[in-house]
C-alpha cells in the first residue's frame, strides 16, 4: 500500500485500469464554483469519481446489500429534531401546495422512515445520493453545503454484534481498496459515553452539550475543551477534570478489560452493556483480521442524536511530513448503531434495530483528485476502444455504414463529424484522447474487401478481412 501523500503509478494503474494513460491527455483542471459551498464536476472528475464509487458500490454489493433510493426531500417534521445541534443546518424548502419540505440531511433518516413506512424488519442496503447541509463550506477540506453520501446499513434483529462487525470489516475493504494509506478506526459507545458522564455528575440536561465538546478533541487539545466545558457550559471544574481522566485514554482490547476493573464505571449499568459489546466486537474484529486497525477510544462522541451503541470513525494517519503536504480532511468515513431511530417513524413505536456506516466520498475525492495533481498524472474522459477512419474523400457513408457495426456489437467507437476529415487530423485526435485502436477503410481496403486495424502506440497496421473485423477488434481489446 503506497504511503500517505505519495502516488504510485502502478498502484493507480491497477485501481484505475486503462484510464491512466501515459500521455497526451487532459489533467484534472481546477474546480469552479457557483453558489457557496457547490461545484460543478469536469468530465476529468467525474471519471475518478465513477471509478471511487463502483469499487464503493462493489465492496457493499459483496456483502449481499441491495440498492435502495429515496426523496432527495422529505417532510420536514420528518427531519426536524433527528440531529440535535445540527438540525439547523438543515435546508427548509417552501412548497406551493402548502407542504413544509426540507433537503435531505443525510441518508440514515430517510432509510429509517422507509423501514416505519414499509413495515420493513429486516433489510440489508446500501444507498448513494446526494445530501445538503446549510453551513460555511471548508472546500479545501472536501466539505461542502450539496455532497454525496455512500452508506451501507443493517436492518433487523439479530445476535449482539455480528452486524457491526460487519460494517467495520466493510469499511476497511473500501479504505484498502482506495490506496489511500494507513488508516485508523475509533471505536466507541454512546452507552459507555453517557455512563462516564453520569459517573462524573455531568447533570442529564447537560449530557448532549458536553458530548459535542468532548467530540473537538480529534481538532482542539484537551485544556480547550475543558475550558469550553467550564467558561461556556457551565460545568464545575472538577467534573470536568474526572471527564478529562477517561476521554484522552485509547488503545485495543485490554482498555475494554481496564474500563471493567474501574471502580465508578463498573458501577453504571449502561456503562457495562456497553464494555460487554465492545468485548464481543474485538473477538470478532479479531476473527475478521482487522483488530489492528481499530482503537477503542473513549474521546470518539459522534454528535449526530440517533445513535445509542458501537460508534465509529475512521481516520488517515499521517506522519509530519506527508501532513504538511496532504490535505486534512478529518474521518473519511463514519457510522453506528442506531437502534431507536425506525421507532420514532412508526405509529405504535415499533422499532428496528440498525447499525451503519457512510463514507466520506467527497473526502476521499478531494484528497485523490490533489495526488493526482501533484502527481501530473493525465486520464481518459472517454472509454472509446476504436476510431473509425479514411485516408480519402467521399467515404462518409462506407465510415457510417462500419461504426455502426461496431455499435452493435457492443464496440466503443468514434468518428469524426466531418464529410472529408485529413487523416492525420483523426491520427492525431485518437492519440490525444488516449483511443488504443483505428481501422481504416480506403478505395483500396473497400476494393480487397479489407480493412486496416492500427495500433495508436506502436503505429502497426494489419490488413484483416472485413467480416472477420469485430472478431479481431474484440481479441486486440482482450488482450491489452
Amino acid at each position: 500500500m503506497p504511503p500517505f501523500g505519495l502516488l504510485h503509478r502502478r498502484a493507480w494503474a491497477s485501481l484505475f485500469g486503462q484510464l491512466l494513460r501515459p500521455s497526451g491527455l487532459v489533467c484534472i483542471g481546477e474546480v469552479h464554483f457557483h453558489s457557496q459551498g457547490t461545484r460543478d464536476l469536469s468530465p476529468q472528475q467525474m471519471v475518478v469519481r465513477e471509478k471511487i464509487l463502483d469499487m464503493v458500490i462493489d465492496c457493499f454489493k459483496r456483502h449481499g446489500a441491495k440498492r435502495l433510493d429515496t426523496p432527495a426531500f422529505e417532510l420536514k417534521e420528518m427531519l426536524t429534531e433527528k440531529y440535535g445541534e445540527d438540525s439547523g443546518l438543515i435546508y427548509d424548502l417552501k412548497d406551493q401546495g402548502g407542504e413544509l419540505l426540507s433537503l435531505r440531511y443525510d441518508l440514515t433518516v430517510p432509510f429509517a422512515r422507509y423501514l416505519a413506512m414499509n413495515k420493513v424488519k429486516r433489510m440489508k442496503r446500501y444507498q448513494v445520493g446526494k445530501v445538503w447541509r446549510r453551513e460555511s463550506p471548508t472546500i479545501v477540506q472536501g466539505r461542502y453545503r450539496e455532497f454525496c453520501q455512500c452508506d451501507f446499513d443493517i436492518a433487523g434483529q439479530f445476535d449482539p454484534m455480528i452486524p457491526d462487525a460487519e460494517c467495520l470489516k466493510i469499511m476497511c475493504e473500501v479504505l484498502s481498496g482506495l490506496q489511500l494509506g494507513d488508516f485508523l478506526i475509533k471505536v466507541n459507545d454512546r452507552r459507555i459515553l453517557d455512563g462516564i458522564l453520569a459517573v462524573c455528575a455531568v447533570p442529564q440536561s447537560k449530557f448532549h452539550a458536553i458530548c459535542s465538546s468532548i467530540d473537538k478533541l480529534d481538532k482542539i487539545p484537551w485544556k480547550d475543551v475543558r475550558h469550553e466545558m467550564v467558561a461556556k457550559k457551565g460545568l464545575a471544574p472538577e467534573v470536568a477534570d474526572r471527564i478529562g481522566d477517561y476521554v484522552q485514554r485509547h488503545g485495543g482490547v485490554s482498555l475494554v478489560e481496564e474500563m471493567f476493573q474501574d471502580s465508578r464505571l463498573s458501577q453504571n449499568k449502561q456503562a457495562l452493556e456497553g464494555l460487554g459489546d465492545l468485548r464481543l466486537l474485538f473477538e470478532y474484529l479479531t476473527l475478521f483480521g482487522i483488530a489492528e486497525k481499530i482503537s477503542f477510544d473513549l474521546s470518539l462522541a459522534r454528535g449526530l442524536d440517533y445513535y445509542t451503541g458501537v460508534i465509529y470513525e475512521a481516520v488517515l494517519l499521517q506522519t509530519p511530513a506527508q501532513a504538511e503536504e496532504c490535505l486534512n480532511v478529518g474521518s473519511v468515513a463514519a457510522g453506528g448503531r442506531y437502534d431507536g431511530l425506525v421507532g420514532v417513524f412508526d405509529p405504535k413505536g415499533h422499532t428496528v434495530p440498525c447499525v451503519g456506516l457512510s463514507i466520506g466520498v467527497e473526502r476521499i475525492f478531494a484528497i485523490l483528485e490533489e495526488r493526482m495533481k501533484t502527481a501530473g498524472l493525465k486520464i481518459r474522459t472517454t472509454e472509446t476502444q476504436v476510431f473509425v477512419a479514411t485516408p480519402q474523400k467521399n467515404f462518409l457513408h462506407e465510415r457510417l455504414k462500419l461504426i455502426s457495426e461496431l455499435w452493435d456489437a457492443g464496440i466503443k467507437a468514434e468518428l469524426l463529424y466531418k464529410n472529408n476529415p485529413k487523416l492525420l487530423t483523426q491520427l492525431h485526435y485518437c492519440e490525444h484522447m488516449g483511443i488504443p485502436l483505428v481501422v481504416i477503410i480506403g478505395e483500396q481496403e473497400l476494393k480487397e474487401g479489407v480493412i486496416k486495424l492500427r495500433s495508436v502506440a506502436s503505429r502497426e497496421e494489419v490488413a484483416i478481412k472485413r467480416e472477420n473485423l469485430v472478431a479481431e477488434i474484440q481479441k486486440k481489446l482482450s488482450e491489452s
